[in-house]
Parts: structure tokens; C-alpha cells; sequence
């Protein structure tokens, strides 16, 4: 008797230890996001690990010569706006980044990847989905991923096409950080991606990506996606922002959640 009710105790307190190590808001710490366009983000852990989603190398967007290393690359589907690792080779030629790609192959012959997995301070695994809502026929396999770092949760939806099913809205789970395309045409349009917002429930941020831009107008602008925003939120939670990064906080003051629109380059000093 004596033996079980130790190896409870013993259970407890490992239970105890994990929920502590997964919850609180003493272990979150403000990390950087930063967009480049596109489906292209760059986010800088506290320990100064870079994670960069979808590089593109599009001229448009006039991605910098200079733009710093990363050390891991998501790659949500293998279309060439989304690949483009070169753009960080003038970076550190002697340490290339870790490549994860979510699907193999490419078109409609695309399959998911089943990708979970640790490097260095932070987690990560994928969801599989389409790129559009006739379940790929169109464009092909779509992959989510969900990183943790510094406390937060992390969802990049990559060109997701269509609303999520029970299964996978379970496998990504809660989420602090959500980047959704709402441009339309080759994935979710503003509406649509509204509607997923409301499924995922993020709690903290909300970025856009894919969508129509001054220098990109092959795409839908974000106009519809803020209209619908505003109708399940206040207005003042949104906010265009002139500059493409943003440190992350978790204040109390601050509204929730907070759709924020970063500029596709640098402010200008």
C-alpha cells in the first residue's frame, strides 16, 4: 500500500512539474516578427534563434542582399514562391539552415510530410491540409506548422485553402500567434480567412500573408479580411503597422487579439 501511494505522489508531482514548465505567464519572452512579404516571416527567439516560414525571392518585394542567417526554414508546399532558401546563402555560406519541408513533390502529385521534431530552443510539428478547398484537386497539399519558443505557440497556416475540419483544428491546438493568407484566388480570401480565425481562436496576435499589395496586385488586398475582423472584434484591434517587425508582448493593456499588418520592408530611418 505503502509503494502505490508513493508512486501517486511521485506521479503528482511530475504532473505538477510539467504543468508548471507549460503554463504561466513567468515563462513567456517577447520575441520578434518580422515580414518580408508574401507568406515570408522571420521570428527571432530570445536565445536568438531565427525561424524563418516560406522565403520567397520575389523581385517585387525586393527581398535584402543582407538579410541575416536563420537557423531552421518551414516550408509549408514546395510552389517556388514559397522555397526559396537561396535568399539566405550570401548569409552564412558555412552553416546552412536546417531545412523542414511539410510535403514532398510538387503539383497535385504532392504528399504531406509527417514532421515533429526539436531544434534548439523550440518545438515544432505540422498538420497536413489542401491548398484548396477541393481537397488539393486544384493546386495540391498544403502543410501547417506550429512552432513553440519563449511561451508562445505559433501557427502558420501557409496556403491553406479552405476552413478546417475538427481533426486538424485538435492537432494544432491552442495558438498565441496565428499567420493566416487572406488574399484569396490561390488560397483563403477575406472572408475565409476570417471564418478560420474564428475556428482557431487565437489569443494573442493575428498576421496576414498572401495577400494583394502597392507592389503585388495579383492577389486580393486585405480590406475584405479587415471588414469581416472588425465585425467579430472592436476596432481597436487593429493595427496597421510601418515597419515589417514587431516585438511581441503579452501586456494586459493590450487588445486581444490584436491583428496586426506589418509593412513588407523596413521603415525607412
Amino acid at each position: 500500500m505503502k509503494r502505490y501511494v508513493c508512486a501517486l505522489l511521485g506521479l503528482a508531482t511530475i504532473l505538477a512539474g510539467w504543468a508548471n514548465l507549460h503554463s504561466g505567464e513567468d515563462k513567456v519572452t517577447p520575441i520578434s516578427v518580422e515580414w518580408l512579404g508574401q507568406s515570408f516571416f522571420i521570428i527571432t527567439s530570445s536565445k536568438g534563434t531565427r525561424i524563418a516560414f516560406d522565403p520567397h525571392n520575389m523581385p517585387e518585394y525586393n527581398v535584402p542582399r543582407d538579410v541575416k542567417a536563420v537557423d531552421i526554414v518551414f516550408i509549408s508546399h514546395n510552389h517556388n514562391d514559397h522555397t526559396q532558401v537561396v535568399v539566405f546563402e550570401n548569409a552564412k555560406k558555412d552553416n546552412k539552415p536546417k531545412v523542414v519541408a511539410g510535403c514532398k513533390g510538387v503539383g497535385l502529385r504532392s504528399e504531406w510530410e509527417n514532421v515533429k521534431g526539436e531544434f534548439k530552443d523550440l518545438k515544432y510539428y505540422n498538420v497536413g491540409s489542401y491548398h484548396d478547398s477541393l481537397q488539393g484537386m486544384k493546386y495540391g497539399k498544403n502543410s501547417i506548422f506550429v512552432v513553440e519558443v519563449d511561451g508562445w505557440r505559433i501557427c502558420h497556416l501557409g496556403d491553406l485553402g479552405h476552413e478546417l475540419i475538427p481533426e486538424q483544428l485538435k492537432r494544432i491546438g491552442a495558438v498565441d500567434v496565428l499567420m493566416v493568407p487572406c488574399g484569396g484566388i490561390y488560397a483563403l480570401n477575406g472572408a475565409e480567412a476570417a471564418k478560420v480565425v474564428a475556428q482557431i481562436k487565437p489569443k494573442e496576435y493575428i498576421f496576414p500573408l498572401h495577400y494583394g499589395t502597392k507592389v503585388v496586385e495579383d492577389l486580393l488586398p486585405i480590406d475584405e479580411f479587415v471588414d469581416k475582423f472588425r465585425e467579430d472584434y472592436p476596432k481597436a484591434n487593429f493595427a496597421p503597422h510601418d515597419d515589417n517587425k514587431l516585438t511581441l508582448n503579452k501586456e494586459a493593456s493590450r487588445p486581444r487579439p490584436l491583428l496586426v499588418q506589418l509593412h513588407y520592408h523596413p521603415k525607412e530611418k
